[in-house]
């Protein structure tokens, strides 16, 4: 269970802030669309395309993007491509927009009108790179949208955000479209507008920030390489309101209309196990929480629904604790990787042990032949495709399974698998691109998934069909919480054995990281917005609700707001310390999330200019819920409080986190 850590305000905001509200429907995005008049109007290089909420123009000569909208706004989607693409050929028109090509950069590109979205793809015939869209430089510009984690939105005037990367900002700073985030889409606001950009090609696409007179850009990168698989970049554009959460619902209207959007509902009705998770809080259990008298405590408690973790060490769950859980109602599973090989002889856990040569022979191979090392520079990292190829006669992967679920377990968190660290293989045998590599993931989880309740790691957009429930895409990692967790005198280590400090002892964040990561004036649901009937998305598994002393009300109302469980760890002390304070904030949480678990999000806004008090809708009515971040009260709401609704409700149920605490 080591940590998978990766190698490498002006008027008009405040007028948006106040006004912004969003019916979160697949219509809002044009899915009724404007294909019937899809071919637009060339003239020259200026090529006019209908898109839903107006009309946008490419210009075939730099890929400089504008639009104007329905009600009269003219603005800049994207500037020309950053250093230039040559003298393009000839422009044709095509059913549904038109095809040209950059001969000096090896380029073919399509421009067409589908689903009310402008949709650029580009085809190269050698491999190279391209900058673009470069967003951002419309002077309408006020906030951009970046779903690192559950989701930020960043006034692009900010002073925090504008400061370099190295000091916590993201000024000069690039982000993996692919790897680093959890949506493969970013957005702008502008005035009472908006745009949001989708990235479908995101293996080898990558956002660069600067600031520009003291305001964000993010300009687009892709890498066109043969070997990787990423000769093609497809880039769609859509007007949106300007809401911050509008870039994830444009995603979730294009997920649905690919057929890529998993739904909780038939996931459940496939395996009825699933439903389990509806009100349930998590906790990775240790020491006696993982036996059946602390099982026994927590449903004494009044906790009526949990999911519980533990590791592969000594003294994992047992049956009888296994039975114990099951009869409580939780759910109880192992944590596990496929993706780690050690020596047997020396491996430091059960879970990088592997029968025959699967080490070394499966070691995913760089370039150069080597090994591509493993966690805590431990081992090597295993090939997908080595297993998947061997799978058919020697069964590794389903010998595993059965035997971690021995002991009856009806739940399964498989670490590493549904991230976006990806892995081109170069080894004989099981060589795969890092596109393979996601197909051979997605295969396995899809075949657990069948008969467990199936969780992964920081679960990407791409594996929200197959997995049921996700620890990590709720935390907006920011770069310096690495490095912290590698400082093992302040965060704690992995001793003792039964409460390891690593996941135990309190830590406090620096204001950087503190502001980055929990400031919820810079927060919003863009991962619900997406997928919240999905799957069910919680913190990381390293940052349990009590790791944190100082963001606790915070987290506790981030978590109510956007109907998320809470993440926890477990030993017997702390069952008896801050028990009754899990108890109370489950007891609150377990209807709400049962009701709405299901249901997708369909409005979030602000309520204050401040962005204290923000709001949010669920299942068109079904659950409203009003957080107060602030220190004031506001409509009757304290400050550090919250307020939720189902439809049936008379009067709000009120939860104020901090008075919970002893």
């Amino acid at each position: 269970m080591t940590p998978n850590l990766p190698k490498t305000t002006g008027r008009r905001r405040t007028t948006r802030v106040l006004a912004a509200s969003l019916a979160l429907s697949a219509t809002t995005f044009g899915v009724a669309g404007c294909d019937s008049a899809a071919a637009g109007t060339l003239e020259g290089s200026r090529l006019e395309l209908p898109v839903a909420g107006g009309t946008a123009v490419v210009d075939t000569a730099s890929l400089a993007v504008s639009a104007h909208t329905d009600d009269g706004q003219q603005l800049v989607l994207s500037a020309a491509a950053d250093g230039g693409l040559g003298a393009p050929g000839p422009v044709t028109r095509t059913a549904d927009g038109a095809r040209w090509s950059y001969p000096a950069k090896g380029l073919k590109v399509t421009a067409s009108s589908e689903h009310g979205r402008l949709r650029i793809k580009m085809r190269a015939d050698r491999d190279g790179a391209v900058n673009w869209p470069v967003t951002g430089t419309d002077r309408a510009a006020s906030a951009v949208q970046l779903p690192r984690g559950e989701g930020l939105d960043i006034p692009v005037r900010d002073g925090f955000w504008n400061r370099s990367a190295e000091k916590g900002g993201l000024a000069g700073g690039t982000v993996d479209v692919g790897s680093e985030l959890a949506l493969p889409l970013w957005g702008y606001s502008m005035g009472r507008a908006g745009v949001s950009y989708l990235a479908p090609t995101d293996t080898g696409t990558s956002l660069r920030f600067a600031s520009t007179g003291g305001r964000l850009r993010a300009t687009a990168a892709h890498a066109f390489d043969a070997g990787e698989d990423t000769r093609d970049y497809d880039v769609s554009f859509s007007l949106t309101d300007g809401n911050p959460v509008a870039p994830a619902a444009d995603y979730r209207s294009y997920l649905s209309q690919h057929g890529q959007l998993g739904s909780l509902r038939k996931k459940i009705r496939k395996n009825p196990a699933n439903a389990k998770l509806l009100g349930a809080f998590h906790a990775y259990v240790w020491g006696d929480a993982r036996t059946a008298p602390g099982v026994e405590k927590l449903k004494q408690l009044g906790v009526d629904r949990m999911w519980l973790g533990y590791d592969s060490g000594p003294g994992p769950m047992n049956a009888q604790a296994v039975r114990a859980a099951k009869k409580a109602g939780y759910l109880v599973g192992p944590y596990d990787t496929f993706a780690n090989g050690q020596d047997p002889k020396s491996a430091d856990s059960p879970t990088s042990v592997w029968p025959g040569r699967v080490y070394p022979d499966f070691c995913v191979r760089k370039a150069d032949g080597t090994p591509e090392t493993g966690f805590g520079n431990r081992g090597c990292y295993l090939s997908s495709r080595a297993f998947e190829k061997a799978e058919p006669t020697k069964h590794y992967l389903a010998d595993r399974t059965r035997t971690m679920v021995a002991n009856g377990a009806d739940s399964y968190f498989l670490d590493v698998d549904a991230t976006g660290e990806l892995f081109r293989d170069h080894g004989k045998g099981h060589q795969m691109t890092k596109a393979g590599d996601r197909a051979m993931r997605l295969a396995r989880m899809q075949r657990l998934s069948k008969n467990l309740v199936l969780g992964s790691e920081a679960a990407q957009a791409w594996a929200n069909k197959a997995v049921a429930y996700n620890h990590g895409s709720g935390t907006p990692v920011a770069d310096g919480l690495w490095k912290l967790e590698r400082d093992k005198k302040t965060w704690g280590g992995y001793m003792p054995e039964k409460a390891p400090g690593a996941f135990f002892k309190p830590v406090k964040l620096s204001a950087e990281l503190a502001t980055a990561m929990y400031d919820p004036k810079y927060r919003v649901p863009l991962y619900e917005t997406a997928l919240h009937s999905s799957l069910v998305n919680a913190e990381r598994w390293e940052l349990s609700y009590e790791k944190l002393p100082a963001q606790k009300t915070t987290r506790a109302l981030l978590a109510m707001l956007y109907n998320t469980p809470l993440n926890y760890v477990l030993d017997g002390p702390t069952i008896a310390k801050n028990g009754p304070e899990l108890a109370a904030l489950q007891k609150y949480f377990s209807p709400l999330h049962r009701a709405a678990g299901t249901e997708k999000m369909t409005s979030f806004r602000w309520l204050t200019g401040d962005r204290t008090v923000q709001r949010t809708v669920f299942g068109n009515g079904k659950l409203t819920v009003t957080a107060n971040f602030g220190s004031k009260p506001q409509a009757g709401l304290p400050g550090g409080c919250v307020d939720a609704k189902l439809s049936g409700d008379k009067q709000p149920r009120r939860l104020c986190p901090a008075q919970l605490s002893g």
